[in-house]
């Protein structure tokens, strides 16, 4: 099928040809035909497929072909988790409807909000929103939901595993029960499925890949080393590669910062991003990554997810996700849009049930390879030099408590004579 004849308006197929696409993606073909017909969707697609075109191309092709009333009103609301996935559809948004007379505009945290309110009160027809945001606005008068007509929530199951399902419900209360829901997630887990029957109306149900499955342009590679290791391998991996662009993710924002600054100090630029930084830090960091002048982005699971980068070509776990799910999400970075892409887990001993749960859910073992100069040592080898250095630390942290018995003593002996 060609995006002709899909059922798309010329201007929308006017800003998809700048684009330079030809064939819809099978998200965008299962999705559009029964939007532009009307129906809720309930959409499953992994990272990567195409999805945001999917939900923004048949709305906007609707929208666009309504009558304009003279002030602008908030007819369309797409909900998303993160600040990253809101700009990312923003663009998006900007560029396929830049033939029609559609206007849009983005709101999130973590930013002064009066650009936003500004843009808001010139009026628009879509509004892109992280929750938090929109509600603060909303609590102060300063936006109105009653005329959407659309309402599209993304990455819903990462909406929901950040523990936004209350102001979810909080907003949908404020938007008329007249509307086109669609709701785009990449599994369709209990959670979701409830999701949907509470707030979809007899929703079509589409998916453009099995559940929990990975791209098939995406070669995967487990490399078992000493947590010890890690950070040596990383910098060897990527300097003897000649990568030029390298994803790595990390468990906590805290190791994301080490990280950065270990490859650093070893001549290679990176950048962290995670949820302690602030909004235009994110924004530098990931413009340098996109340009080419940050090397490596280093990056917590929230604060990756959304990001679009094209044609990524490394995505490094330097830690497993505790969520299987989670390694899904953080491979489908690469191997986007057809291109091939390497995503590599450095794997220590206590991560092992990690792995074991990933491949439960792919359905298949992932392959091992041992990098020279840095072979894993065996269980009970690490399990005694983990032993020595707490018995070491152990030892250490006595001296301290001692020492400042010690001094404490001395103080009161002295106190006392005074």
């Amino acid at each position: 099928m060609k995006f002709h004849s899909i059922g798309l308006n010329s201007k929308i197929l006017k800003a998809i040809s700048d684009k330079g696409y030809i064939e819809p993606s099978p998200i965008q073909e299962k999705s559009i035909p029964p939007i532009l017909k009307g129906k809720d969707l309930l959409a499953s697609a992994q990272t990567g497929t195409g999805k945001t075109a999917g939900f923004t191309l048949p709305m906007l092709n609707i929208l666009s072909e309504r009558p304009f009333e003279k002030r602008r009103k908030i007819r369309a609301l797409i909900l998303t988790p993160t600040r990253e996935l809101a700009a990312q559809i923003y663009e998006n948004v900007k560029e396929y409807s830049k033939y029609t007379r559609i206007k849009s505009t983005v709101v999130f945290g973590g930013v002064n909000q009066n650009p936003q309110v500004k843009s808001l009160e010139q009026g628009v027809d879509i509004l892109i929103a992280t929750p938090g945001r929109l509600l603060d606005l909303k609590g102060q008068n300063l936006l109105s939901l009653s005329s959407v007509e659309f309402l599209v929530l993304d990455e819903a199951d990462r909406m929901l595993d950040m523990g936004f399902i209350h102001d979810i419900k909080k907003v949908i209360a404020f938007i008329p029960l007249k509307r086109q829901t669609l709701l785009f997630s990449a599994t369709f887990s209990k959670e979701i499925k409830s999701l949907a029957k509470e707030f979809l109306n007899f929703p079509i149900q589409v998916e453009a890949e099995p559940e929990n499955t990975a791209a098939d342009t995406v070669k995967q590679i487990i490399h078992p080393v000493n947590r010890t290791d890690k950070a040596r391998v990383i910098v060897k991996l990527i300097k003897d590669g000649g990568w030029s662009q390298v994803l790595v993710f990390t468990r906590t924002k805290h190791k994301a910062n080490r990280i950065a600054d270990k490859l650093k100090k070893s001549g290679i630029e990176s950048a962290a991003i995670h949820g302690d930084k602030s909004q235009g830090a994110r924004t530098k960091a990931l413009a340098g990554f996109k340009n080419g002048s940050i090397r490596v982005l280093v990056a917590t699971d929230i604060a990756a997810r959304g990001l679009d980068i094209p044609l990524l070509p490394h995505v490094v776990n330097f830690e497993l996700p505790n969520i299987p799910e989670d390694y899904v999400h953080r491979i489908g970075r690469t191997g986007r849009a057809g291109a091939s892409g390497e995503a590599i887990s450095l794997v220590s001993h206590d991560e092992e049930e990690h792995v074991l749960a990933i491949e439960k859910l792919l359905g298949f073992k992932l392959k091992r390879t041992t990098i020279k100069g840095f072979e894993q040592s065996s269980l009970e080898e690490v399990q005694k030099i983990e032993a020595d250095l707490n018995k070491k630390h152990g030892s250490n942290n006595r001296r301290k408590r001692n020492f400042k018995k010690s001094k404490n003593k001395q103080k009161n002996k002295f106190k006392n004579r005074d």
